[in-house]
Protein backbone atom coordinates (compact mmCIF):
# COMPACT_ATOMS: atom_id res chain seq x y z
CA UNK A 1 0.00 0.00 0.00
CA UNK A 2 1.09 3.40 -0.33
CA UNK A 3 0.83 5.91 2.32
CA UNK A 4 -1.79 7.05 1.43
CA UNK A 5 -3.95 3.70 1.33
CA UNK A 6 -2.47 3.10 4.25
CA UNK A 7 -3.84 6.13 6.24
CA UNK A 8 -7.28 5.98 4.33
CA UNK A 9 -7.85 1.66 5.36
CA UNK A 10 -6.84 2.98 9.57
CA UNK A 11 -9.15 5.49 9.53
CA UNK A 12 -11.98 4.25 7.99
CA UNK A 13 -11.91 1.37 9.80
CA UNK A 14 -11.37 2.59 12.79
CA UNK A 15 -14.13 5.94 11.56
CA UNK A 16 -17.10 2.24 11.34
CA UNK A 17 -16.41 1.38 14.98
CA UNK A 18 -16.72 4.07 17.22
CA UNK A 19 -16.32 3.04 20.96
CA UNK A 20 -16.79 6.07 24.02
CA UNK A 21 -14.88 6.48 26.89
CA UNK A 22 -12.70 3.06 28.42
CA UNK A 23 -14.73 0.64 26.56
CA UNK A 24 -12.90 0.22 23.34
CA UNK A 25 -12.47 -3.84 22.76
CA UNK A 26 -13.00 -3.04 19.27
CA UNK A 27 -10.59 -0.02 18.63
CA UNK A 28 -8.31 -1.81 20.99
CA UNK A 29 -8.32 -5.46 18.89
CA UNK A 30 -8.17 -3.45 15.64
CA UNK A 31 -5.22 -1.43 16.95
CA UNK A 32 -3.67 -4.68 17.99
CA UNK A 33 -3.65 -6.51 14.60
CA UNK A 34 -2.05 -3.66 13.07
CA UNK A 35 0.86 -3.72 15.44
CA UNK A 36 1.33 -7.77 15.54
CA UNK A 37 2.96 -8.06 12.94
CA UNK A 38 5.56 -5.14 13.86
CA UNK A 39 8.63 -5.28 15.66
CA UNK A 40 7.71 -3.66 18.61
CA UNK A 41 7.01 -4.83 22.21
CA UNK A 42 3.07 -4.02 22.88
CA UNK A 43 1.89 -3.76 26.36
CA UNK A 44 -1.13 -2.30 28.73
CA UNK A 45 0.21 -0.55 31.32
CA UNK A 46 -3.15 0.59 32.64
CA UNK A 47 -6.81 0.22 31.61
CA UNK A 48 -7.89 0.39 28.29
CA UNK A 49 -4.62 1.96 26.69
CA UNK A 50 -2.13 0.29 23.89
CA UNK A 51 1.54 1.27 24.07
CA UNK A 52 4.30 0.09 21.63
CA UNK A 53 7.97 0.13 21.94
CA UNK A 54 10.02 0.09 18.99
CA UNK A 55 14.02 -0.37 19.99
CA UNK A 56 16.01 1.68 17.63
CA UNK A 57 18.78 -0.89 17.84
CA UNK A 58 21.41 1.82 18.56
CA UNK A 59 21.92 1.73 22.02
CA UNK A 60 19.27 4.92 22.54
CA UNK A 61 18.98 5.65 26.27
CA UNK A 62 15.51 7.68 25.66
CA UNK A 63 12.57 7.60 24.12
CA UNK A 64 10.20 9.75 21.21
CA UNK A 65 6.64 9.60 22.51
CA UNK A 66 3.64 9.70 20.14
CA UNK A 67 0.37 9.78 21.68
CA UNK A 68 -3.05 9.26 19.89
CA UNK A 69 -6.78 9.31 21.14
CA UNK A 70 -9.16 6.23 20.88
CA UNK A 71 -12.46 7.43 22.26
CA UNK A 72 -15.69 8.47 19.86
CA UNK A 73 -18.33 10.92 21.04
CA UNK A 74 -21.94 10.01 21.84
CA UNK A 75 -23.57 11.42 18.76
CA UNK A 76 -25.40 10.10 16.00
CA UNK A 77 -23.44 10.45 12.67
CA UNK A 78 -25.64 11.64 9.45
CA UNK A 79 -22.47 12.08 6.86
CA UNK A 80 -24.02 9.40 5.17
CA UNK A 81 -20.54 8.24 3.92
CA UNK A 82 -20.25 4.28 2.83
CA UNK A 83 -17.78 4.04 5.83
CA UNK A 84 -19.82 5.55 8.44
CA UNK A 85 -20.15 4.37 12.08
CA UNK A 86 -21.82 1.14 12.14
CA UNK A 87 -22.52 1.96 16.28
CA UNK A 88 -25.57 3.52 16.80
CA UNK A 89 -26.02 6.82 18.65
CA UNK A 90 -22.21 6.70 18.17
CA UNK A 91 -19.17 9.10 16.07
CA UNK A 92 -15.77 9.75 15.51
CA UNK A 93 -16.76 13.41 15.52
CA UNK A 94 -13.74 14.46 16.78
CA UNK A 95 -11.13 13.28 14.58
CA UNK A 96 -9.21 10.76 17.28
CA UNK A 97 -10.22 8.14 14.01
CA UNK A 98 -7.56 10.38 12.23
CA UNK A 99 -5.09 10.81 15.47
CA UNK A 100 -4.75 6.91 15.60
CA UNK A 101 -4.16 6.30 11.79
CA UNK A 102 -1.54 8.85 11.61
CA UNK A 103 -0.12 6.87 14.71
CA UNK A 104 -0.88 3.69 13.17
CA UNK A 105 0.93 4.91 10.03
CA UNK A 106 3.88 6.13 11.84
CA UNK A 107 4.27 2.91 13.60
CA UNK A 108 4.89 1.01 10.39
CA UNK A 109 7.38 3.59 9.32
CA UNK A 110 9.42 2.78 12.04
CA UNK A 111 9.01 -0.77 11.65
CA UNK A 112 10.31 -0.27 7.88
CA UNK A 113 12.81 2.20 8.76
CA UNK A 114 14.49 0.28 11.37
CA UNK A 115 14.81 -2.83 9.75
CA UNK A 116 15.96 -1.23 6.11
CA UNK A 117 17.92 1.67 7.27
CA UNK A 118 19.32 0.91 10.35
CA UNK A 119 20.38 3.99 12.35
CA UNK A 120 18.10 6.63 10.45
CA UNK A 121 16.16 6.44 13.57
CA UNK A 122 18.48 6.80 16.56
CA UNK A 123 16.29 7.15 19.26
CA UNK A 124 13.64 4.38 20.43
CA UNK A 125 9.96 5.71 20.18
CA UNK A 126 7.00 4.71 22.08
CA UNK A 127 3.64 5.05 21.15
CA UNK A 128 0.76 5.55 23.34
CA UNK A 129 -3.12 4.63 22.22
CA UNK A 130 -5.04 6.20 25.11
CA UNK A 131 -8.89 6.05 26.06
CA UNK A 132 -11.16 8.69 27.83
CA UNK A 133 -9.90 11.73 26.26
CA UNK A 134 -13.25 13.04 25.91
CA UNK A 135 -14.61 12.51 29.38
CA UNK A 136 -12.23 11.61 32.53
CA UNK A 137 -8.93 12.31 31.09
CA UNK A 138 -7.62 8.97 30.24
CA UNK A 139 -3.81 10.40 29.77
CA UNK A 140 -3.65 11.02 33.16
CA UNK A 141 -3.84 7.45 34.15
CA UNK A 142 -1.48 6.62 31.79
CA UNK A 143 1.13 9.32 33.28
CA UNK A 144 0.31 7.47 36.28
CA UNK A 145 1.00 3.74 35.21
CA UNK A 146 4.87 4.63 34.79
CA UNK A 147 5.27 3.64 31.12
CA UNK A 148 6.90 6.85 30.70
CA UNK A 149 9.85 5.84 33.12
CA UNK A 150 10.15 2.63 32.07
CA UNK A 151 11.04 3.18 28.74
CA UNK A 152 12.74 6.70 28.87
CA UNK A 153 10.53 8.70 26.92
CA UNK A 154 12.12 12.42 27.26
CA UNK A 155 9.26 13.91 25.17
CA UNK A 156 5.64 13.82 23.42
CA UNK A 157 4.35 15.08 20.40
CA UNK A 158 0.39 14.74 19.23
CA UNK A 159 -1.92 16.19 16.73
CA UNK A 160 -5.45 17.29 16.98
CA UNK A 161 -6.95 17.95 13.25
CA UNK A 162 -8.29 21.51 12.79
CA UNK A 163 -11.39 22.09 10.56
CA UNK A 164 -10.56 26.07 11.82
CA UNK A 165 -7.63 26.18 9.66
CA UNK A 166 -7.14 25.46 5.86
CA UNK A 167 -6.09 21.90 5.06
CA UNK A 168 -2.48 21.08 5.40
CA UNK A 169 -2.15 23.81 7.38
CA UNK A 170 0.46 22.86 10.21
CA UNK A 171 -0.08 25.03 13.35
CA UNK A 172 1.44 26.02 17.19
CA UNK A 173 3.38 27.78 19.25
CA UNK A 174 5.65 27.78 22.62
CA UNK A 175 3.91 28.12 25.58
CA UNK A 176 -0.07 28.06 26.38
CA UNK A 177 -1.79 26.86 22.90
CA UNK A 178 -5.40 25.23 24.58
CA UNK A 179 -7.07 26.45 27.87
CA UNK A 180 -7.39 24.16 31.62
CA UNK A 181 -11.24 23.84 31.70
CA UNK A 182 -13.24 23.00 34.66
CA UNK A 183 -16.86 21.96 34.53
CA UNK A 184 -18.63 24.05 37.00
CA UNK A 185 -21.96 23.08 39.04
CA UNK A 186 -24.39 25.15 41.16
CA UNK A 187 -27.77 24.23 42.92
CA UNK A 188 -29.34 26.95 44.53
CA UNK A 189 -32.06 25.65 47.00
CA UNK A 190 -34.90 28.40 47.66
CA UNK A 191 -38.48 27.40 48.55
CA UNK A 192 -41.78 26.14 46.30
CA UNK A 193 -44.74 28.44 46.94
CA UNK A 194 -47.80 29.76 44.76
CA UNK A 195 -47.16 33.11 42.78
CA UNK A 196 -49.45 34.77 44.67
CA UNK A 197 -48.15 34.40 48.09
CA UNK A 198 -44.95 36.21 47.02
CA UNK A 199 -46.84 39.45 46.46
CA UNK A 200 -45.65 42.24 48.70
CA UNK A 201 -42.50 39.68 49.81
CA UNK A 202 -39.35 41.35 50.03
CA UNK A 203 -36.84 40.05 47.38
CA UNK A 204 -34.79 39.37 49.97
CA UNK A 205 -37.62 36.91 51.54
CA UNK A 206 -38.31 35.62 48.23
CA UNK A 207 -36.42 32.48 48.52
CA UNK A 208 -36.93 32.51 44.18
CA UNK A 209 -34.05 29.86 42.92
CA UNK A 210 -34.63 30.85 39.32
CA UNK A 211 -34.43 34.45 40.18
CA UNK A 212 -31.23 33.75 41.99
CA UNK A 213 -29.73 31.89 39.04
CA UNK A 214 -30.51 34.87 37.07
CA UNK A 215 -29.09 37.70 39.27
CA UNK A 216 -25.92 34.72 39.29
CA UNK A 217 -25.64 35.02 35.27
CA UNK A 218 -25.40 38.34 34.67
CA UNK A 219 -23.11 39.30 37.52
CA UNK A 220 -20.97 36.12 36.15
CA UNK A 221 -20.82 37.22 32.82
CA UNK A 222 -19.81 41.02 33.93
CA UNK A 223 -17.01 38.99 36.44
CA UNK A 224 -15.64 37.21 33.67
CA UNK A 225 -15.80 40.60 31.01
CA UNK A 226 -13.67 42.17 33.85
CA UNK A 227 -11.17 39.54 34.16
CA UNK A 228 -10.60 39.14 30.69
CA UNK A 229 -9.11 42.51 30.71
CA UNK A 230 -6.18 40.88 32.43
CA UNK A 231 -5.67 37.54 30.41
CA UNK A 232 -7.90 35.41 28.24
CA UNK A 233 -10.57 33.74 29.75
CA UNK A 234 -13.73 32.45 29.54
CA UNK A 235 -16.80 31.52 32.11
CA UNK A 236 -19.91 30.43 30.68
CA UNK A 237 -23.02 28.27 31.55
CA UNK A 238 -25.00 26.73 28.97
CA UNK A 239 -27.72 24.89 31.29
CA UNK A 240 -30.18 26.06 33.84
CA UNK A 241 -33.27 23.98 35.04
CA UNK A 242 -35.33 25.79 37.43
CA UNK A 243 -38.87 25.12 38.90
CA UNK A 244 -41.58 22.45 37.88
CA UNK A 245 -45.09 24.72 36.99
CA UNK A 246 -45.87 28.02 36.02
CA UNK A 247 -47.40 29.42 38.44
CA UNK A 248 -44.94 28.65 41.60
CA UNK A 249 -41.90 30.09 42.40
CA UNK A 250 -39.01 27.61 41.47
CA UNK A 251 -37.67 25.80 45.05
CA UNK A 252 -34.48 24.45 43.08
CA UNK A 253 -32.22 25.81 40.43
CA UNK A 254 -29.67 23.83 38.64
CA UNK A 255 -26.81 25.92 36.64
CA UNK A 256 -23.58 24.17 34.72
CA UNK A 257 -21.19 25.89 32.84
CA UNK A 258 -17.38 25.34 32.29
CA UNK A 259 -14.20 27.61 32.96
CA UNK A 260 -11.26 28.08 30.47
CA UNK A 261 -8.28 30.01 32.04
CA UNK A 262 -4.40 29.61 30.89
CA UNK A 263 -2.62 29.81 34.32
CA UNK A 264 -3.22 28.28 38.00
CA UNK A 265 -3.81 32.12 39.02
CA UNK A 266 -6.57 32.94 36.86
CA UNK A 267 -8.19 29.77 37.64
CA UNK A 268 -8.40 30.58 41.12
CA UNK A 269 -9.33 34.19 40.64
CA UNK A 270 -12.08 32.93 38.41
CA UNK A 271 -12.80 30.54 41.15
CA UNK A 272 -13.29 32.95 43.57
CA UNK A 273 -15.10 35.48 42.12
CA UNK A 274 -17.87 33.11 40.96
CA UNK A 275 -17.76 31.96 44.75
CA UNK A 276 -18.57 35.42 45.37
CA UNK A 277 -20.76 36.36 42.77
CA UNK A 278 -23.15 33.54 43.77
CA UNK A 279 -23.10 34.50 47.22
CA UNK A 280 -24.41 37.50 46.64
CA UNK A 281 -26.95 36.46 44.32
CA UNK A 282 -28.30 33.50 46.88
CA UNK A 283 -27.99 36.61 49.53
CA UNK A 284 -30.13 38.72 47.89
CA UNK A 285 -33.23 36.12 47.04
CA UNK A 286 -32.59 34.36 49.88
CA UNK A 287 -31.78 30.95 49.19
CA UNK A 288 -28.75 28.50 49.82
CA UNK A 289 -26.76 27.00 47.22
CA UNK A 290 -23.96 23.81 46.83
CA UNK A 291 -21.04 24.77 44.25
CA UNK A 292 -18.68 22.22 42.38
CA UNK A 293 -15.90 22.82 40.20
CA UNK A 294 -14.11 20.11 38.77
CA UNK A 295 -10.65 18.91 38.64
CA UNK A 296 -11.29 19.14 34.47
CA UNK A 297 -7.81 19.35 32.46
CA UNK A 298 -4.91 21.74 32.92
CA UNK A 299 -3.48 24.14 30.01
CA UNK A 300 -2.01 22.20 27.12
CA UNK A 301 1.42 24.40 27.44
CA UNK A 302 4.04 23.53 24.91
CA UNK A 303 7.79 23.02 26.22
CA UNK A 304 9.06 26.15 25.14
CA UNK A 305 12.99 24.23 25.10
CA UNK A 306 11.44 21.41 23.39
CA UNK A 307 9.86 24.11 20.94
CA UNK A 308 12.52 25.81 19.95
CA UNK A 309 14.59 22.81 19.46
CA UNK A 310 12.17 20.63 16.61
CA UNK A 311 10.76 24.30 15.13
CA UNK A 312 13.78 24.78 12.76
CA UNK A 313 12.63 20.88 11.39
CA UNK A 314 9.05 21.98 10.58
CA UNK A 315 9.65 24.99 8.52
CA UNK A 316 5.98 25.14 7.35
CA UNK A 317 5.34 25.42 10.94
CA UNK A 318 2.34 28.27 11.71
CA UNK A 319 2.85 30.34 15.14
CA UNK A 320 -0.87 30.15 16.94
CA UNK A 321 -1.07 34.10 17.62
CA UNK A 322 -3.51 33.78 20.74
CA UNK A 323 -3.88 30.15 23.44
CA UNK A 324 -7.60 28.89 22.23
CA UNK A 325 -10.17 28.65 24.73
CA UNK A 326 -10.69 25.25 24.06
CA UNK A 327 -9.40 22.23 26.62
CA UNK A 328 -7.59 18.59 25.80
CA UNK A 329 -6.13 16.33 28.13
CA UNK A 330 -2.57 16.02 26.67
CA UNK A 331 -2.13 18.59 29.33
CA UNK A 332 -1.72 16.21 31.40
CA UNK A 333 1.24 14.44 29.62
CA UNK A 334 3.68 17.79 29.33
CA UNK A 335 3.15 18.08 33.32
CA UNK A 336 4.80 14.61 33.24
CA UNK A 337 7.27 15.46 30.43
CA UNK A 338 8.07 17.55 27.85
CA UNK A 339 5.43 17.80 25.04
CA UNK A 340 4.18 19.64 21.73
CA UNK A 341 0.90 19.85 20.59
CA UNK A 342 0.06 20.61 17.34
CA UNK A 343 -2.72 21.05 14.95
CA UNK A 344 -3.47 19.82 11.62
CA UNK A 345 -5.65 21.73 9.47
CA UNK A 346 -9.10 20.17 7.79
CA UNK A 347 -10.79 23.04 6.67
CA UNK A 348 -11.43 24.69 3.12
CA UNK A 349 -8.78 26.23 1.58
CA UNK A 350 -10.23 29.45 0.42
CA UNK A 351 -10.97 29.36 -3.56
CA UNK A 352 -11.22 25.71 -3.47
CA UNK A 353 -14.09 23.65 -4.44
CA UNK A 354 -15.03 20.50 -1.90
CA UNK A 355 -15.53 17.42 -4.76
CA UNK A 356 -16.43 14.01 -2.39
CA UNK A 357 -14.97 10.88 -3.58
CA UNK A 358 -16.89 7.72 -4.49
CA UNK A 359 -17.42 6.49 -0.67
CA UNK A 360 -19.18 10.28 0.32
CA UNK A 361 -16.13 11.51 2.10
CA UNK A 362 -15.61 15.14 1.46
CA UNK A 363 -11.78 16.43 0.85
CA UNK A 364 -12.17 19.14 3.55
CA UNK A 365 -14.12 19.37 6.38
CA UNK A 366 -17.17 21.61 6.10
CA UNK A 367 -18.56 21.56 9.93
CA UNK A 368 -17.18 21.76 13.39
CA UNK A 369 -15.61 18.94 15.82
CA UNK A 370 -18.54 17.58 17.44
CA UNK A 371 -20.96 17.47 14.83
CA UNK A 372 -22.86 14.97 12.97
CA UNK A 373 -21.08 15.55 9.76
CA UNK A 374 -17.62 16.14 10.98
CA UNK A 375 -15.48 14.05 7.71
CA UNK A 376 -12.28 15.04 5.60
CA UNK A 377 -10.36 13.31 3.45
CA UNK A 378 -7.19 11.36 4.40
CA UNK A 379 -5.02 12.84 2.08
CA UNK A 380 -4.84 15.56 4.80
CA UNK A 381 -3.04 13.18 7.17
CA UNK A 382 -0.20 12.77 5.01
CA UNK A 383 0.88 16.29 6.35
CA UNK A 384 0.93 14.84 10.22
CA UNK A 385 2.44 11.57 9.00
CA UNK A 386 5.68 13.53 7.65
CA UNK A 387 5.51 15.56 10.48
CA UNK A 388 5.93 12.88 12.48
CA UNK A 389 8.51 11.40 10.45
CA UNK A 390 10.44 14.30 10.64
CA UNK A 391 10.18 14.65 14.08
CA UNK A 392 11.10 10.98 15.03
CA UNK A 393 14.56 11.58 12.78
CA UNK A 394 16.25 14.28 15.72
CA UNK A 395 18.20 12.76 18.33
CA UNK A 396 19.12 15.44 20.69
CA UNK A 397 18.58 15.43 24.07
CA UNK A 398 16.77 18.19 26.26
CA UNK A 399 18.21 19.55 29.37
CA UNK A 400 15.34 19.07 31.66
CA UNK A 401 13.96 15.16 31.30
CA UNK A 402 11.25 15.05 34.24
CA UNK A 403 8.14 17.27 34.54
CA UNK A 404 6.44 14.23 37.46
CA UNK A 405 4.48 16.40 39.40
Amino acid sequence: MTELQELRRYRRDLHRIPELDFDLPQTIAYIEGVLAPLACEVTHPCPSCVCAFFDAGVGAAHATAIRADMDALPIAEATGAAFASTHPGKMHACGHDGHMAMALAAATYVDRTIREQPGAIRRNVLFVFQPAEETTGGAKTVCESGVFERYGADRIFGFHVWPDLPAGTLASCSGPLLARSSETHIHIHGTSIHIAKTYGVPVEESHDAALAAAKFLVAERELMDELGTDEPCIGKFGLLQAGTVCNAVAGEAHVAGSLRVFTDAMFDRAREGVRRVLDEACTATGCTYDLDFAEGYPPVDNDPELFACIAPALSELQLVDEPLLIAEDFAFYQRHLPGVFFLLGTGMPEDQDNPSDSDGCPAYATSALHTDSMLFDEEILLKGLDVYKRLLSLDWLISDLSRTH
